[in-house]
């Protein structure tokens, strides 16, 4: 993310030394937490989780190879702790027309946090968490959950890691909804891996069991020099008879820019059962409009964003070997500045591994 606010400046030292302080805190007090666990005889494990991947993209000539991989650790205390933390390293090798490969590897931590389950309708967290602004970020981004492999142009707006503290949970408003909400509030901090802006923000959702419907709101203000809003609305629908997942994501910032994406990813699983094969396939589409902002082209490059209202389609398929095992190829076309073909093709694999034994 763009930091306007100079290293140099005290206040901003202060708050990092104070983030460091925190982290440290968290660090010495999980032993005490672990030897305060007594007399339970189904005692949870940490598990070792998460997923790697390898993709190539081909677009105006160049090649891309991409490794991926997402180590997320969990670490339960008891019944009411959880540490968990997740690591991103992700390599972009790219080989313009009639050059050389070349790039660096990506490294980052997307969060770092300690939960504390209050109760059903509550959790506590502290530390770096992933940013609750919309859905995209904290239910669709890994790698072998997600139907295309790139990421809706609209991601950067409001999404990202916060270093703060943040409420959530949910409850049943009557028999017929369930509200599901986010609180947060995120530190201004430059430290290498663990940067984050000052913000504050909140995200609700009203879940229709019924239907299986869910549709919410996302707010977000920064509290750092030119102090824009961001402002994001989602909607999700799994139908009961038809093994489709309809998705969609608008979001506005004043100065970033605004704009939506809506995806549709349907199973072949109702395919005759004879047709084994075809039984573990998805087909996917998706359309996504991006109407440029006030950034200026610098800018909107650091954040990742089109420089000009831009429009793309995507199709693909994905094939599942398993639950945690897919192969993934997609086309696209962009329609900007100039209009391209994005063609991609990967394999995504998600492992969980217990460490140690339940009892």
């Amino acid at each position: 993310m763009l930091h306007f606010l100079s290293k140099n400046n005290f206040a901003s030292r202060l708050r990092g030394r104070v983030l460091i302080f925190v982290f440290c805190v968290v660090g010495f007090c999980v032993p005490a937490l672990l030897s305060a666990q007594t007399d339970v005889s189904e005692r949870p494990v940490p598990v070792l989780t998460g997923s790697v991947g390898f993709f190539s993209k081909w677009w105006l000539g160049r090649t891309q190879l991409t490794p991926v991989a997402t180590p997320v650790l969990l670490l339960p205390l008891g019944e009411h702790w959880l540490v968990e933390a997740r690591g991103d390293f992700e390599g972009d090798f790219v080989r313009p027309p009639g050059g050389s490969f070349g790039g660096d590897v990506e490294k980052e931590v997307d969060y770092a946090q300690v939960d504390y389950i209050a109760n059903p309708y509550v959790t506590v967290t502290i530390g770096r968490f992933l940013t609750p602004f919309g859905i995209y970020n904290e239910r669709l981004y890994p790698i072998w959950i997600r139907s295309l492999q790139q990421t809706p142009l609209i991601f950067p707006i409001g999404t990202g890691s916060s270093d703060g503290a943040m409420l959530r949970g949910g409850f049943p408003a009557n028999h017929r909804v369930n509200v599901n909400y986010a609180a947060y509030f995120s530190t201004l901090s430059t430290i290498n891996k663990l940067d984050a802006e000052r913000l504050a923000g909140g995200r609700v959702g009203f879940f229709l069991p019924g239907p299986r419907i869910e549709l919410g709101a996302s707010l977000q203000q920064l509290l750092q020099e030119e102090r824009s809003r961001s402002v994001g609305f989602h909607f999700a629908w799994q139908p009961n008879r038809v093994p489709l997942n309809l998705r969609s994501e608008y979001a506005w910032d004043g100065l970033k820019g605004n704009g939506y994406w809506i995806e549709g990813a349907y199973r072949l699983s109702q395919i005759p059962r004879g047709q084994r094969v075809l039984r573990h396939a998805e087909i996917v589409g998706r359309a996504q409009q991006f109407f440029a902002g006030q950034l200026t082209s610098a800018d909107a490059s650091e954040y990742q964003l089109p420089r000009r209202d831009t429009q793309q389609v995507d199709l693909g398929a994905n094939y599942y070997f398993s639950d945690g095992f897919k192969a993934t190829w997609s086309y696209g076309r962009w329609y900007g500045s100039r209009d391209y073909n994005i063609w991609m093709v990967g394999l995504a694999y998600r492992f969980a591994l217990p460490l140690g034994r339940s009892r």
